[in-house]
């Protein structure tokens, strides 16, 4: 709904030519597309991307920025938020949270694919057992997190589409990601919760794959 939003702004702005900062997930190009239509109306746009959880402790989130004014915005009191300044180019900084979702996201979706075969074949154990001992995963969490996954997967959906269109842009196959956006879709669908908030920590992973094969699994309250 970027492009929607800024729409909207460029109806309502008036007189006033706000600085906007731009923090959605989207590709650079339609980072790009938000800045000329608010620049229509001679707002400024500071593209923008956030990496990591909701800031709870110092140090895990930062947010990426982009843009002839991206510095005035770095300098806005985000407690505990770490502030990059990428360049002056608008579409940078989205670039970033492409690429770096396209591993943070697509990991775990590929994760989930593995665990719901192998759980299919009666082979869970030795999955979880072999990728443990190589680092990827921890099997105490491992339930936890696809649930978590579970509960957000509405709104990666799109996300994947983005980081598709921005890997297409590259010269690169779009069909991977927007084969994870299927994942996530069907994720949606048997997610064990409506918010990440309400999946409980150590949840069991033998829990969480029996609601992701239960084909009568309801829509979740977000999609």
């Amino acid at each position: 709904a970027a492009l929607d939003a800024a729409r909207s702004l460029e109806r309502e702005s008036g007189d006033a030519r706000p600085l906007v900062a731009e923090l959605n997930a989207i590709s650079p190009a339609k980072a790009r597309q938000v800045s000329t239509t608010l620049g229509s109306v001679g707002a400024d746009t500071v593209d923008g991307s956030i990496s990591g959880p909701p800031p709870r402790s110092p140090g895990t989130t930062r947010i990426y920025l982009s843009g002839p004014r991206a510095a005035e915005v770095a300098a806005l009191p985000f407690a505990g938020v770490e502030r990059v300044v990428v360049s002056d180019v608008v579409g940078d900084a989205s670039a970033v949270k492409m690429c770096t979702a396209s591993v943070y996201k697509g990991r775990i979706a590929v994760l989930a694919q593995a665990l719901r075969t192998a759980n299919t074949h009666g082979v869970v154990d030795h999955v979880l057992a072999d990728l443990v001992s190589s680092g990827l995963v921890d099997a105490d969490r491992t339930g936890t997190t696809l649930g978590v996954a579970s509960a957000k997967a509405w709104r990666y959906v799109a996300e994947m589409e983005e980081i598709a269109e921005t890997q297409q842009a590259a010269g690169l196959t779009p069909d991977l990601f927007r084969s994870l956006a299927a994942v996530y879709a069907d994720l949606a669908e048997r997610a064990v919760a409506e918010m990440p908030e309400d999946v409980p920590d150590g949840l069991s992973l033998a829990d969480v794959l029996t609601r992701f094969s239960d084909e009568n699994a309801g829509r979740s309250g977000a999609t």
